[in-house]
Formats: structure tokens, C-alpha cells, sequence
């Protein structure tokens, strides 16, 4: 693997500026901007409408047998509204229905393969599954921003909280170091391959092929204008499972995604306002919890995937 080039990032700076007030690590994405309050407010009151009126049908169910049913998440519903459904959906067997447990969380506005099992036994094996990172997920997102220079890149970070509670990028090395609240930095890894540059399909090489590696010690340099920017589309491998990862990420890398405003990502484009981030959930891999065997979930693409 390929050490990321200088000078796509700053040189690394004197701790001593680094740290915040008490001596906490500093974060190095920065805080959402100022749009972003009105815009996720916004989305979050439209999103609670849709949401008590979501009805699953036979469409969205991916698959189903006695022990799990996984169903394809439409953006700007919450996943709570996902569980009450599946149960209204299986209300002809009310036995299962009343153990059923979310084993994914999708963000509100992230679409795609959303798993429910049907029992508290079956929900421990696979929460086991997923903590043992023994569940291999990828996601396809369509970005705006600067391309990278390659076309596979494994990103390693920090992962926290920043003292006003928003989640941020940090430096790989800060982490196990603790933040204000007492929680401690954790590991973000991501692997990204980009798939299209303004239209233009790219080949890219296969997961287990040779990458360009970013270790995170110091804020992004590359350039947000979004007068110079292309649409690019990614996919990603999510490595860890932290909260809002893939959206973070992308934002270190100068790709924020089409609509996320909370990190980066532009509301407005080509004419047209984004009511959603532009994140699909496209596929969960891992080893049934109950008959051992290998099961693929694959959620069909969102219209601006197929485009």
C-alpha cells in the first residue's frame, strides 16, 4: 500500500496547538456549518410525517425466512418506523413479532438493506456477528466534490464526539484518548473505490487489491470549491462501524456527499435542493446466526446510483 502524499494533507501540527482547552485532542473535520441547523431541522419534521405513514409492502422485503427478514429502508424514514412496520407486516405470526430487534441502524436518510430478526436468541448471535466485524457491508454514494488522485483508498481515523456533541474526524494517533463527557476517540477505517467521475465509469480494482493509504494526523487540504467540483461516485467498505462514518470520510477526503449538509455536502446543485443525503446501503455479507450458511443481502440501487 502507497503512503498518501504530503501535500494532499498539512504537515502535522506542534501538539501544543493541537490541543483544546483541558488538554483534549482536537478535532480535525470541521463543525457543521451554519446552514446546516435549519436544513436538518427541516428534514428531521418532514422525516417523523413520513415515517408515521410508512407502510411496508411486499416490494421492500430483500429476504425473509423463520429467524430474520431484511427490507430495503427508503431514505428520510427512521429506523424505528422500519421495526413497527416489519411488525404490522408479520402481524399473521405474533409470536415472533413481539422479539424482533434491529440488527443495523441506517441514519435517517441513508437508504438500503435494513436486517430484523425475529428472536432475542437469534438477535444476540447476531449482534456477536456484527461487534466480531464478521459482517461485510458496502455502500454507494454519489459525491460532489475534488476527485482522488487514485482510484482505491483506505482512510484510518479517529472517531468522537467533540465538546458541542457533534462526531468528528480525528487523528488516528489521538486515539483510546479521551474527549470531553469521558468518552474515548475510537478507530475509523473505510476502504472507498471510486466508480464514476462526472458520468464517466472508472475500472476500479477489486477490494483486496493494493490501495493508496491514509493514516489521519492532520486536517484536510483539499479543496472544497465548489465551482471546480465533479460528481463522483463511490462505494465503500466500511471497516469499523461507527456512527456516521462513510458521511465523515468522504468529507475528510474533499468528496462530501450530494445533499449531507451536516458534513460538508451541498445543498444545492445543478438547480436543483437535496431533502436527502445521497447514501445507499448496498449490501450486508455474514454467516447465517441459525444454518451456518454464507448470505449475501443486496438492496437494489436508488434511481441516481442507476443513472
Amino acid at each position: 500500500s502507497a503512503q498518501v502524499p504530503m501535500s494532499s494533507l498539512e504537515a502535522s501540527p506542534e501538539k501544543s496547538a493541537a490541543e483544546t482547552l483541558g488538554n483534549y485532542p482536537a478535532p480535525l473535520s470541521p463543525p457543521p456549518p451554519p446552514i446546516s441547523k435549519d436544513v436538518e431541522l427541516s428534514r428531521a419534521l418532514t422525516a417523523s410525517s413520513s415515517s408515521a405513514l410508512f407502510s411496508l409492502s411486499e416490494n421492500d422485503v430483500l429476504f425473509e425466512d423463520e429467524w430474520l427478514i431484511a427490507v430495503n429502508k427508503p431514505p428520510g424514514i427512521y429506523c424505528e418506523s422500519i421495526l413497527s412496520s416489519v411488525r404490522t407486516f408479520l402481524n399473521s405470526v405474533p409470536a415472533r413479532t413481539q422479539e424482533l430487534h434491529l440488527s443495523n441502524r441506517l441514519d435517517r436518510d441513508t437508504s438500503g438493506v435494513t436486517l430484523v430478526t425475529k428472536s432475542h436468541k437469534v438477535a444476540a448471535k447476531l449482534v456477536k456477528t456484527f461487534t466480531d466485524h464478521k459482517v461485510q457491508k458496502t455502500y454507494i454514494a454519489s459525491c460532489i466534490g475534488t476527485p482522488p488522485e487514485t482510484h482505491s483508498i483506505l482512510v484510518k481515523s479517529g472517531h468522537g464526539r467533540s465538546k458541542h456533541g457533534a462526531w468528528r474526524v480525528y487523528a488516528f494517533s489521538d486515539i483510546a484518548r479521551k474527549l470531553p463527557g469521558g468518552s474515548l476517540i475510537r478507530e475509523m477505517e473505510t476502504l472507498f473505490q471510486v466508480i464514476a467521475v462526472n458520468g464517466e465509469k472508472i475500472s476500479s480494482p477489486s477490494p483486496d487489491s493494493d490501495h493508496q493509504h491514509i493514516v489521519v494526523e492532520a486536517k484536510s487540504r483539499i479543496s472544497s470549491d465548489s465551482d471546480k467540483a465533479s460528481e463522483v461516485i463511490v462505494r465503500a467498505y466500511p471497516k469499523s462501524g461507527r456512527t456516521h462514518q462513510i458521511r465523515l470520510h468522504c468529507q475528510y477526503l474533499g468528496i462530501p456527499i450530494r445533499g449531507d449538509v451536516k458534513y460538508d455536502g451541498v445543498y444545492e446543485w445543478g438547480g436543483r435542493k437535496y431533502e436527502c443525503h445521497q447514501l445507499h446501503a448496498e449490501s450486508l455479507s455474514f454467516e447465517h446466526p441459525v444454518t451456518g450458511h454464507s448470505l449475501v443481502i443486496q438492496a437494489p440501487l436508488p434511481l441516481w446510483a442507476q443513472q
